[in-house]
């Protein structure tokens, strides 16, 4: 049988023109929360700084006496003294930031465009995921172009679901869609790979549980990377007010509007969290797909070897998250080392380093 005849060459070209188009929607969503970014920090909020610049020694203050009048006399009446912070060294205190439009009207129109852009660019990135998969009557994840371009999609519809379940997740918007332009410009350029049938070996129905999974769970430990990753910038923020410091007007301004310190930490810990089961059921997949493909179900291949070195990472960060003296900027570093780990499994093993998941270049 030719294999090459069973490709279905203008429906490749129809994805491929799909993923072009999809760039230039996510490049005009890049546009649109730059702006919302831009025009929202004309709106000063300063919670965080009137939070964590309150006095130490005092954890209330009183509130002004209030004279009252009754039968020509004057009495004064102190009211209770109102809670200003919690206890020193705790920041359970601090408000969350209004978002990145920063409670401007204008920056919020630009974000609401941004994230219409963006839900559009999904729609034309997924039906050029699916074309190629029409192409060729298989699962679109024969090589690092498939991946590549199905992860970016995956992504963007973690954002989107988050954003559809009320989530405070729109500061994720510009480093998602700068990300997955980025992700898409390699695919298309270093790693684009024509349309084409998979080889023997990749012809079972693990393929499509194994590496569907496998493909989400990246996707899902992205979005916590990026929280982890403004955590600890947020972090040294407020640790820098904290302690009577002045921080630039660009921090100030951007990192402001960003949730609390406190509430990026929980959430990254939660996708985290909530993903690394599927992750540990990705690696048993593939231990038993290997066994059904190579007739052993461990060889310590370089991509089984990362993935469990992958899998120790996320284990450490999440015991040590779990444990009150890793908590904070420790186990943030623990969950960058982490997502790092599953970045090299995910890109370097494909391409610097040779063996049995070699199978079609990259």
């Amino acid at each position: 049988m030719n294999l090459a005849a069973a490709t279905n060459e203008n429906l490749a070209q129809v994805s491929n023109v799909l993923i072009y188009s999809s760039m230039a929607v996510y490049l005009l969503a890049f546009f649109a929360n730059m702006a919302e970014w831009i025009f929202g920090s004309r709106s000063k909020t300063g919670r965080a700084a009137a939070a964590l610049t309150a006095p130490k020694a005092a954890k209330t203050a009183p509130a002004p006496a209030v004279q009252v009048k009754k039968n020509g006399s004057t009495a004064v009446l102190e009211r209770p003294q109102v809670v200003t912070r919690s206890a020193a060294g705790s920041r359970g205190d601090v408000p969350d930031g209004p978002g990145a439009s920063g409670g401007d009207e204008q920056g919020d129109l630009y974000g609401r465009i941004a994230v219409s852009l963006t839900a559009l660019g999904f729609v034309i990135e997924f039906a050029g995921v699916l074309t190629r998969a029409l192409s060729v009557q298989r699962a679109p994840w024969g090589n690092m172009y498939e991946f590549s371009i199905t992860f970016s999609t995956v992504a963007v519809g973690v954002y989107l679901v988050l954003l559809a379940l009320k989530k405070n997740v729109r500061w994720l918007g510009l480093p998602l869609v700068t990300t997955v332009l980025l992700d898409l410009g390699l695919a298309v350029t270093v790693l684009y790979t024509a349309s084409d049938q998979l080889v023997p070996a990749l012809h079972s129905y693990w393929l499509y549980i194994h590496v569907s999974t496998a493909i989400f769970c990246g996707a899902v430990f992205y979005v916590g990377a990026v929280g982890t990753l403004l955590y600890l910038f947020k972090d040294s923020y407020e640790n820098k007010l904290e302690k009577g410091g002045t921080p630039g007007r660009f921090a100030t301004s951007v990192l402001e509007r960003l949730p609390a310190s406190a509430s990026l930490d929980k959430f990254s810990y939660r996708i985290n969290a909530a993903v690394f089961p599927l992750w540990t059921f990705t690696i048993i997949a593939g231990a038993i797909w290997a066994g059904d493909a190579w007739g052993r179900y461990w060889e310590w291949d370089p991509k089984e070897t990362w993935s469990f070195i992958t899998w120790v990472a996320y284990a450490c960060y999440l015991h040590a998250r779990a444990t009150a003296g890793w908590k904070g900027r420790k186990a943030a570093y623990l969950a960058l080392i982490a997502f790092a780990c599953w970045l090299f499994n995910y890109y370097g093993v494909n391409i610097f380093v040779s063996g049995k998941h070699s199978y079609a270049g990259v």
